[in-house]
């Protein structure tokens, strides 16, 4: 009978916790619709540090089997995001929001511009025994098989779609945890028409429908490829190049037990 009591205690207080959780993100929420008429890329700056203060506190989850640390760094901009189970851990934009059933191990994204987001990839255990991220090649090579993938992802049925896309970066690092990291930058343009039926050529004309940067950090743990992916539309990552610069830098895999 004790033990039931005390159950029902912890219930209880999950149930509190859950239910102020809540009201702060209907709050946040509300604050957000007000000022929606002012939702441009300048303005989404003190929004997020809206919904930032209002939501600054650490935070621990326990889902299933895994341990998953989300606590607050010094200077208040970010965010660590550690998986234990997994084996990596990241820092990440603190106004950033997690998206489930996303299909990625792991996916944020900013709640104001869509199109910036960030994921991580983790290759199968049972289908990879990955020694170190050098089994991919030097980090030109790991570069075309990133960009590959990112096409072969982004590939439509549309007709008239036109992609570009070139690879402007690749290298590798030894980070302070010692082990080596491949970094990959790629650019993606894509050019659609909205009347490809047209008979006459001139009325097939293509246009932009976005400009992305796609930001890779490739690592090797426990015998699996980690890949963290950041995307951001290039005009946002003139704006926001440092920050996305230290959550690509924060980027560590952990051995697991």
């Amino acid at each position: 009978m004790e033990e039931v009591t005390k159950a029902n205690g912890t219930m209880a207080g999950t149930q509190i916790i859950y239910e102020t959780y809540c009201c702060l993100v209907i709050t946040c929420l509300q604050i957000l619709h007000i000022r929606k008429q002012q939702a441009t890329k300048s303005s989404a700056v003190p929004r997020r540090n809206v919904l930032s203060t209002m939501l600054s506190t650490s935070t621990v989850l326990l889902l299933g089997p895994k341990q998953i640390t989300l606590a607050e760094t010094t200077g208040g901009a970010f965010r660590e995001y550690i998986d234990t189970f997994d084996g990596y851990t990241f820092l990440y934009p603190k106004s950033w929001i997690q998206v489930r059933g996303a299909g990625a191990d792991i996916f944020f994204r900013d709640p104001f511009v869509l199109d910036e987001n960030m994921s991580v990839e983790i290759s199968s255990p049972s289908s990879s025994k990955y020694i170190s991220v050098e089994d991919l090649g030097p980090p030109e090579k790991a570069a075309e098989k990133v960009l590959k993938q990112y096409l072969t992802e982004f590939m439509s049925t549309r007709l008239g779609v036109r992609r570009e896309s070139n690879i402007l970066s690749a290298s590798s690092k030894v980070a302070d945890d010692g082990r080596l990291y491949y970094e990959v930058e790629v650019n993606i343009k894509s050019y659609a028409s909205n009347n490809e039926l047209a008979v006459m050529p001139q009325d097939r004309v293509q246009s932009l429908e976005w400009d992305r940067r796609y930001l890779s950090v490739l690592g090797v743990e426990n015998k699996r490829l980690y890949e963290l992916r950041l995307q951001t539309p290039e005009q946002v990552f003139m704006q926001e190049e440092d920050d996305l610069r230290r959550v690509m830098d924060s980027f560590r895999v952990i051995k697991t037990e």
